[in-house]
């Protein structure tokens, strides 16, 4: 996320749904004690008894069912962690409308919740002295390389996790979003043309890519891959049996749910289940609620489980829990856009290693949200009370698991019982309104009996950006079509907007992301240039348009 106040509470192109609203935050408390690890099949699990869950809480079936109405979503997964023990692992509607219901042990993409793992991943190679965070990423990958020398040369093991790299939000995420065919390698080796928007280790900036290359550093200190070291050091140790690598992992009879996203903002339609093999560490994982359960057991009790043969374990240090739960990246705190959200902004907002850290109602926070292209998750842990929630979705509105999140916080901090669900709900109707006005605004600014400069066929070619590679235009009949080269979903149909500026509309219209594409000419009349931004305030971020600087090839 990018160096400026954390998420205001609706879905906008500087704060989407992966991190919309989130005016919660993480904490450094108490550790917890050895967990069980407890077989999936096991009752307590996904079928909890009411009387285990505060009486604010009774009620929750009735309130999910409401949050699922105000924010149109198939289907919503929901676990609870106190004490050590998992009071709740339940699920609520559909995961593939038509096709089949929620339950706890419905697979969902994890995306950016997937950071904990990368950073625990590192960590526990510092802890065996395969690395240390204070390594340079150059003395481990000798080829990496950022824009700028002095980052090349200085940057740290540890940058990689903070987001204060000098790339700017969502810097570089076309190489990867939503899915393209570069390997993890090659996103990494991209990261060289990747302009710096500000000072190394200046201010707070959400990255990826870096999480990509933090991936590969892993890989290389460990001598296995990614996959292989997270499910033998940490899945089968925490017997994560519903935890996937990435979608290519899935298997036959995996209960995993599908996306769902409004296309052009108003109709609902699955997205595709994609891949983020190239960018795995970033956000890869696939993982049901009762699995995310006992990821946040081994959490609260400071990286001690108990296996399945009694025996206690550390899947971690203490002192290395405290480490990654320590405030790295300090972040701007705003004020929400609504009276109602006022409650839940936080005191202080950081980040640490995968981790972002805030309070809430005197209690220190630690959580982090997820954002896949039909799916947004969030995870909030409570140390100081030994209690951690997740809530796993189908659609892309983080209203809704910030409105079960602050419900479930609210019950058991004992806190005045508050309608979240209305309140996001209302925010989300005003970030509406807010892309209706800004849309409105670009008619109102449009000459509409302009024309291009040039015929159609001489803005057809190939473009290229330094860091992305190829975009292609071609003229197809009277129209012009856009192709970029690494990203197969990346297909539509330019049409002219005013003047040497066109509106490229994408054919799957579940990305919400059409963007304006302008062209400049040179002193002969020739395109020399084309650049492109997003047109609606709502688009997400990953869509990194703005970035991009085309010139075409000769």
């Amino acid at each position: 996320m990018p160096g400026c106040p954390p998420p205001p509470p609706a879905r906008t192109r500087r704060w989407p749904s992966r991190w919309s609203s989130l005016w919660l935050g993480v904490g450094l408390g108490l550790l917890g004690t050895p967990i069980a690890i407890a077989a999936p099949d096991t009752p307590a699990a996904s079928a909890p008894s009411a009387a285990s869950l505060p009486t604010q809480l009774a009620d929750l079936d009735t309130y999910v069912e409401d949050v699922r109405k105000t924010f149109q979503v198939p289907g919503i997964a929901v676990a609870i962690v106190k004490d050590g023990e998992i009071v709740m692992a339940k699920g609520w509607g559909e995961r593939d409308i038509g096709k089949g219901l929620v339950d706890g042990h419905t697979l969902f993409a994890i995306a950016s919740n997937t950071k904990a793992f990368t950073a625990t991943a590192l960590n526990m190679l510092a802890e065996e002295g395969k690395l240390s965070l204070d390594d340079r990423v150059v003395d481990r990958l000798p080829w990496f390389q950022m824009a700028d020398p002095y980052v090349t040369r200085e940057m740290r093991i540890r940058d990689l996790l903070a987001h204060r790299s000098g790339l700017s939000l969502g810097a570089g995420d076309l190489l990867y979003w939503p899915t393209t065919d570069y390997t993890t390698r090659e996103v990494a080796e991209r990261l060289r043309h990747v302009p710096l928007k500000g000072s190394f280790r200046d201010r707070y900036a959400y990255d990826n890519i870096l999480y990509a290359v933090a991936q590969l550093v892993v890989e290389q200190a460990s001598g296995q891959s990614f996959e292989t070291f997270l499910q033998s050091r940490i899945f089968t140790p925490l017997g994560m049996d519903e935890t996937r690598y990435n979608s290519d992992a899935l298997k036959p009879g995996d209960r995993a749910a599908t996306g769902y996203a409004l296309a052009d903002f108003k109709d609902l339609q699955p997205a595709p289940r994609l891949t983020w093999h190239n960018a795995s560490g970033a956000g890869g994982l696939y993982a049901s609620a009762y699995d995310m359960a006992k990821w946040m057991r081994v959490q609260l009790a400071g990286g001690a489980y108990v296996d399945a043969q009694g025996k206690t374990l550390r899947l971690f240090e203490e002192k290395t829990q405290q480490q990654m739960w320590q405030a790295i990246t300090p972040i701007p705190v705003a004020t929400p856009s609504l009276p109602a959200l006022l409650p839940a902004k936080p005191n202080f907002l950081a980040y640490g290693q995968g981790w972002m850290l805030s309070d809430y109602r005197g209690q220190k926070l630690v959580w982090h949200t997820g954002g896949w292209p039909g799916m947004v998750s969030r995870l909030t842990l409570v140390p100081d009370r030994k209690l951690g929630v997740v809530v796993l979705t189908n659609a892309e509105l983080g209203g809704a698991f910030n409105a079960i999140t602050l419900r479930v916080l609210d019950a058991y901090l004992d806190a005045p019982k508050t309608d979240w669900n209305a309140a996001y709900g209302a925010a989300l109707a005003k970030s509406r309104q807010n892309a209706d006005d800004s849309w409105a605004k670009h008619e109102a600014a449009r000459a509409k009996r302009s024309t291009p400069s040039l015929p159609p066929s001489a803005y057809a070619g190939t473009w290229r950006d330094p860091w992305y590679g190829d975009i292609a235009i071609a003229q197809e009949g009277n129209r012009l079509r856009m192709r970029f080269s690494r990203t197969a979903s990346l297909v539509g149909t330019l049409e002219h907007w005013q003047h040497d500026t066109f509106l490229v509309r994408w054919d799957e219209r579940w990305l919400n992301a059409d963007a304006f594409v302008t062209f400049a000419l040179d002193a002969d009349g020739k395109p020399r240039e084309a650049r492109m931004e997003a047109i609606s305030p709502n688009t997400d971020f990953s869509f990194d348009f703005q970035d991009l600087v085309l010139t075409p090839v000769r």
